[in-house]
């Protein structure tokens, strides 16, 4: 019995005259994110893709997993492909779905008869698939408005489709589709689900992450190598550069006020995120911040950070709370890392009493001891670039 996978496309199903861009990436992830399982081919037919295997003893079980996380579609479900025959789609829709059957109380019979040539409409064959299962499966009662199983059967042009009830896929659009941008990423829950969310609106994701050894410890840079790996899952493959910030922090902590180290510290960062930003194509940064979290992030302390760039500055949680953060860490596996007790360079030099209502005139004039250019430049010049994949890839 030869067995498909059935694609359901999302949002790039309203497209217009350049949709078929979309689908382009979206089959390019999809392959890549196959590398691993075996070869597909892939065919589209309106809102729908077909993922057809080019060798009997690929896993469709772990093609499914995988294609789960790929962003672009709003579901997915294994079909078993026959002749557009009664007989066989009966005998199909009876042996394929068996075992879910068997299990089931009630069920009922969907049909869509996409080929108009076929001589029975949808409704027939409704009812003739659904005469042959409770002929087969005695114990089955009819529901057609709760089932515990749904059999769908669809007919196309070139053969039929039966298949169980459709699993929800990632949504949102094809990652790559939206262009380029780098993820300040520190270690901690907010950030890995910033990247994932903006990752999911079809944004390649590049990430930087600021080291501060001897304070930090290789611990730590192996934490965010991991977020970065889970993060992954979704977002796909993840240019990593960590900077080494040592010397910003300690020119910041030995010139500046400390009530304002924090929100200097944090100008610095956005200064040489937005260089390696443009240097690698990126066209926006993406923050975790969250509206009053902690003290750098209130309304004004923002305001301060954002004009010391020119890149928007895209910041997918700002609006959420901690639980509502937390849960997507959980539901894309990142959480239990994050949580992990490695200090990040954003918490080693945290002053006694941040200004949490600074304002930029003071800031600037605070910024005045240190020397921008110098400093910049010698972070740039001590960035480790490290290409991360998924751990199951």
């Amino acid at each position: 019995m030869k067995e498909i996978i059935l694609l359901k496309a999302g949002e790039i199903a309203l497209k217009g005259l350049n949709r078929s861009t979309f689908e382009d990436r979206l089959v390019k992830n999809c392959k890549f994110r196959l590398k691993g399982i075996g070869s597909f081919k892939f065919t589209r037919a309106q809102s729908t893709m077909v993922a057809e295997p080019m060798d009997e003893s690929i896993d469709m079980d772990d093609a499914v997993d995988a294609l789960k996380t790929v962003f672009g579609f709003a579901g997915l479900s294994q079909a078993c492909v026959v002749e557009k025959e009664l007989a066989a789609i009966q005998q199909a829709a009876a042996d394929y779905l068996g075992e879910d059957l068997r299990r089931a109380r009630t069920f009922k019979v969907e049909a869509k008869r996409a080929d108009k040539a076929f001589p029975l409409k949808s409704p027939e064959i409704c009812t003739e698939v659904g005469g042959y299962l409770l002929s087969r499966f005695p114990h089955l009662q009819v529901d057609v408005h709760n089932p515990d199983m749904t059999v769908y059967v669809e007919v196309r042009d070139h053969a039929a489709f039966v298949r169980g009830p459709q699993m929800p896929g990632a949504g949102g659009m094809p990652v790559g589709s939206s262009g380029k941008a780098l993820l300040l990423i520190s270690g901690g829950i907010d950030s890995p689900v910033a990247g994932y969310m903006m990752a999911k609106r079809g944004l390649e994701i590049e990430a930087i992450h600021f080291a501060a050894p001897p304070y930090t410890s290789e611990h730590a840079k192996q934490k965010v190598i991991a977020l970065c790996q889970e993060t992954g899952r979704y977002a796909g493959r993840i240019k990593l550069h960590v900077v080494g910030f040592t010397k910003v922090q300690e020119e910041i902590r030995d010139k500046c006020p400390e009530e304002y180290f924090t929100i200097i510290m944090r100008r610095y960062m956005m200064k040489i995120a937005e260089r390696l930003a443009q240097q690698n194509g990126c066209g926006a940064l993406i923050t975790g911040e969250s509206v009053a979290q902690v003290a750098s992030q209130t309304l004004y302390a923002i305001g301060c950070t954002d004009v010391a760039c020119q890149l928007p500055v895209l910041r997918p949680v700002i609006g959420m709370d901690k639980n509502e953060i937390v849960a997507v860490s959980r539901r894309i596996g990142t959480f239990e890392t994050s949580i992990l007790p490695y200090e990040d360079c954003c918490t080693v030099f945290t002053p006694r009493h941040p200004r949490t209502k600074p304002r930029l005139h003071q800031v600037l004039a605070a910024e005045q001891a240190l020397d921008e250019e110098a400093l910049i430049a010698q972070a740039m010049e001590n960035i480790e670039t490290i290409v991360t994949y998924p751990q199951q890839w």
